[in-house]
Formats: C-alpha cells, structure tokens, sequence
C-alpha cells in the first residue's frame, strides 16, 4: 500500500515537520511539496535539518495541475489562517482525495469537515475525506477533560493556564518570536478571549451537551521553542484514584495519551506525538497537568494521525518517534 500525499505551504514549521514524519512513513510517497515563496529550491534549503534525508523540491506550479495529478491521494493543507478556506473555495478537489487542513478554518466542522481529534471521534475521522485538525492548545487542553466530561464531571467553571513554545506563533518573524525579547522572558497572551476556547466548548458539549461553564484560560508564551505544559483544575468530589481510573479507562485504547503516577515535563513529549497526563486531588480540585509538543501532536503529528485513520492503517504508524529527554 502506499499512499500519494501533497502539501500546500510547505516551506513553514507545520510543513516542515510533516515532511520529517511523512519521508520516513513506510506506506507514503510524497508527491509534491507546494510554495510560493520557496518555488524551484531544494526542501533542505530551507528545512536544513532535511539534508541528506531528501531530494524533493519545493512546486511553484498551479495548485490545480498539481491537485490533478493521476493517482494523489491526500492532501495537507499547512498555509495559514483563512488561506485554507480560500484555498477550498477555488480548487474543485475530488471527493477521492483526502483533505487534512492544518489551519483554524473548518473547526467547526462546516463544509462537510470532521473535527480530527482522534481521542474524540476516531470513529468519524475513520469514514471522513475532509479532516480539519485542532489546534495545539486546544489539543493539550482537550486531553485533559475528555474524561471529565463523558462522566458528566464538569460541574463548575474550569481554570486553565497554558504555556506555550515560540514555534506556537508561526515562522514569521514578529516582535514576540524574536530571540533578544523572548529568551529569558514570559508573557501572557489573549488571556480569557484566546481563539481555542471555541473548538475546546465544541467539543466538551459533544461529550456533555449540558455543559455551559466558564472555561478561564490564560495562555503564556514560553521562552523556548517548542512544547506546551497545561495545568488545568476544576471541582472534583471523587477521591484522586477514582480519577486516575476514570482516565485510564477513557485512553485505554488510545495509543498517545497516557497517564502518568510521576509529575511530567515537556521534554518527555517533545518530538513525539504523545500527550502525557499527570492528576493531583487539593482540597476538592482536581488538577490535570497535560503536556505535548506543539508541533507533532498540536499538529503535523495529529495529522498524520488522522491520515492513518482514514486509510485504514494502525494509528500510530510511522508516529513512534523518540523524545529528547534531555
């Protein structure tokens, strides 16, 4: 089996961590790698840790020619925000290629898109064609309610502080990604008003249409480049082995998301597609720390994910990757 994939924006860091995954899958071969800005170079020209590892070249042919091509299979969208909609609305794309859109555009699941979180609606993702993957924020934060909200657990509000890697903002450089204002620096962000709160309600009230709490969420940006650490409490009246049993159970059967009796940190999950899961009961308030990198599980990782789910192929294929633990 192989599976002809092509990404459009290829020449960013979701693009360019779908190429370290995707080069070494054992069932794919890419087909294309669009960019406008990097057209005719070679990939590792701009992805330098690539060289030695491809020949592939960056497209600068139409978008249509390339979407025509006999045989494609799937297709990554990795442009930004707003471009994929666009993108979408001017390319007549064949129901037999898959769509994986990496942006916020298709969130809400309009225009036939299923929202590709797996640990949500594997069962979805399995017999979708448009798969529109959630955000590195929200993923972290998801993980870490599931469980809560399939038992109809989340009572009250739900207080969330999230900190986040410089390659959380994108490649372009602007005055908080610069290393002189970010190294040995931290700051909020959004705070309350951040645009993932809305795919995060999403999708607790698929699991729990009853609940219409707040979620208060303060976002920082880290003086790193990579990984997310979300600490999230809530009420719990259970005892604290009541709540590790309760998410044992819900990620039973899910090959990335693991609980863990130790305190994690985001070096255990950097490089990886994993999402670990630490639980502390205080006085009645269930604290979940949950951690990932942002740029495989918050993203390429996730969709490559969902590329697995939808051909059919184990989840966690061409996805064991090893963690820099230190």
């Amino acid at each position: 089996m192989t599976i002809n994939i092509g990404i459009i924006g290829g020449a960013g860091y979701t693009g360019g961590e779908l190429l370290r995954i995707l080069i070494n899958h054992p069932f794919v071969n890419v087909a294309f790698v669009h960019s406008n800005s990097q057209a005719g170079k070679p990939v590792w020209a701009t992805h330098t840790d690539l060289l030695g590892d491809t020949d592939l070249r960056f497209s600068g042919e139409e978008p249509a020619t390339l979407l025509a091509q006999e045989g494609l299979d799937a297709v990554f969208l990795c442009s930004g925000h707003g471009a994929s909609v666009k993108f979408m609305a001017e390319h007549d794309i064949s129901d037999d290629i898959a769509v994986i859109d990496l942006s916020a555009d298709f969130r809400d699941e309009h225009d036939d898109f299923v929202y590709g979180l797996p640990e949500l609606q594997r069962d979805r993702i399995q017999e979708a064609t448009r798969i529109a993957n959630p955000g590195c924020f929200a993923t972290s934060i998801q993980l870490a309610l599931l469980p809560l909200a399939k038992a109809g657990l989340l009572t009250d509000a739900v207080q969330v502080s999230a900190v986040t890697g410089s390659t959380g903002a994108g490649q372009a450089l602007v005055p908080t990604t610069g290393f002189t204002w970010r190294n040995n620096n931290i700051s909020i962000y959004k705070a309350f008003t951040h645009q993932h709160l809305a795919e995060i309600r999403q999708s607790l009230t698929m699991l729990d249409p009853d609940f219409s709490h707040a979620i208060n969420f303060v976002p920082y940006r880290g003086d790193f480049t990579r990984g997310i650490m979300a600490n999230i409490y809530t009420p719990f009246t259970g005892s604290g082995d009541e709540a590790k049993e309760l998410y044992r159970t819900y990620y039973e059967n899910h090959p990335f998301t693991h609980v863990s009796e130790s305190p994690v940190d985001v070096k255990q999950v950097v490089n990886t597609n994993k999402c670990l899961l630490h639980l502390e009961l205080h006085e009645g308030q269930l604290l979940i720390t949950s951690v990932i990198d942002n740029l495989t599980k918050g993203a390429s990782g996730q969709a490559v994910q969902n590329m697995n789910l939808i051909f059919g192929l184990p989840e966690d294929t061409g996805l064991r990757l090893k963690p820099v633990a230190f």
